[in-house]
C-alpha cells in the first residue's frame, strides 16, 4: 500500500499506430525516413489507412506516458503509477485505455467529445522509422479535470511527479498546480526539457515552473538551446545549479 500511486505523470497521450510500410506508402504521404514531424492536412487520411491493415499495432504512447509505463514495468507493483491527460471519445481512445491498463498504469483521462484521440503514426521500413504526430485531443486538457476531487486525490497521494516539457504547450496551469503542491508538501517534482522548441517558444511557462523542479532532464541539444535562450556561456555549472 505504501507504493500505491507513488508516481504521477501528466502529459499528452498519443496512440502510436505502428505499421511496416513500403516506399510507395512513404511517397503517397510525402514521408521521409528517420524523421519526426507534426501531421499536416495531407497526412490525416494516413491514420485510418494504417488502422485498416491486419498487421497494425497499437501502443499507448506520448513522451510522459511512455516514461510512466516504463516506471510501472520497473516497479512491478500493481497500482504504483498514475497518469493524467486528454483523449477523445472514439475507437483510438478505447485502444489507449485498454493498452495503458494492460501495462498496469492507472489512467485518468479527460475524454473530449469534440476532438479525436491524439495519434502518432510509426511508419517502419527496413529497420528505420518515421514518426508523424497528430496531437488533436491531447491539446484539449483543462485544469478543471485535475481539480476534480477524485483526480486531485491522486496528486495528494503521489510522492513523485514527472511531466514532459511538451505539456507546457497544453496546460501550464495544471503543471503549476502540481509544482506548487509538491513544493508545499516536500515532494519530488521533475520535468523534461523535451525539445529545443519548448525552450525557445515556451520560455515563459518553462521559467515559471523551473524553480519548483527538483530534477531537470534533457539531452545535449536541449541543454544547449536552453542555455542559449537564457544567455548562459557555461552549461554544466549553471545546469547543475538547477538540479
Amino acid at each position: 500500500m505504501a507504493y500505491e500511486g507513488i508516481l504521477l505523470g501528466m502529459g499528452n497521450p498519443l496512440l502510436d499506430i505502428s505499421l511496416v510500410v513500403d516506399e510507395e506508402f512513404l511517397k503517397k504521404y510525402d514521408i521521409k525516413l528517420n524523421n519526426a514531424i507534426l501531421a499536416e492536412e495531407k497526412h490525416l487520411p494516413m491514420y485510418q489507412e494504417m488502422a485498416s491493415k491486419p498487421n497494425v499495432e497499437y501502443i499507448a504512447g506520448g513522451a510522459t506516458q511512455n516514461s510512466i509505463k516504463v516506471a510501472q514495468w520497473m516497479l512491478q507493483i500493481p497500482g504504483a503509477t498514475d497518469y493524467i491527460g486528454c483523449i477523445g471519445k472514439d475507437k483510438f481512445g478505447e485502444e489507449m485505455k485498454k493498452n495503458s491498463k494492460a501495462a498496469g498504469v492507472n489512467v485518468q483521462y479527460l475524454e473530449d467529445e469534440t476532438a479525436p484521440t491524439g495519434t502518432c503514426a510509426v511508419c517502419v521500413v527496413g529497420g528505420e522509422r518515421s514518426l508523424i504526430a497528430n496531437l488533436s485531443a491531447a491539446n484539449c486538457y483543462k485544469s478543471e479535470h485535475l481539480k476534480k476531487p477524485e483526480n486531485w486525490a491522486l496528486v495528494e497521494k503521489a510522492k513523485y511527479f514527472y511531466i514532459a516539457g511538451f505539456f507546457l504547450t497544453v496546460s501550464p496551469e495544471s503543471i503549476q498546480l502540481v509544482a506548487e503542491h509538491a513544493a508545499a508538501k516536500n515532494k519530488v517534482f521533475s520535468m523534461n526539457l523535451s525539445a529545443p522548441f519548448i525552450c525557445e517558444f515556451f520560455k515563459d511557462a518553462q521559467e515559471k515552473a523551473l524553480p519548483y523542479m527538483d530534477f531537470v532532464f534533457g539531452n545535449e541539444t536541449e541543454a544547449r538551446t536552453f542555455s542559449k535562450v537564457h544567455g548562459w556561456e557555461v552549461i554544466a555549472v549553471k545546469y547543475n545549479m538547477l538540479l
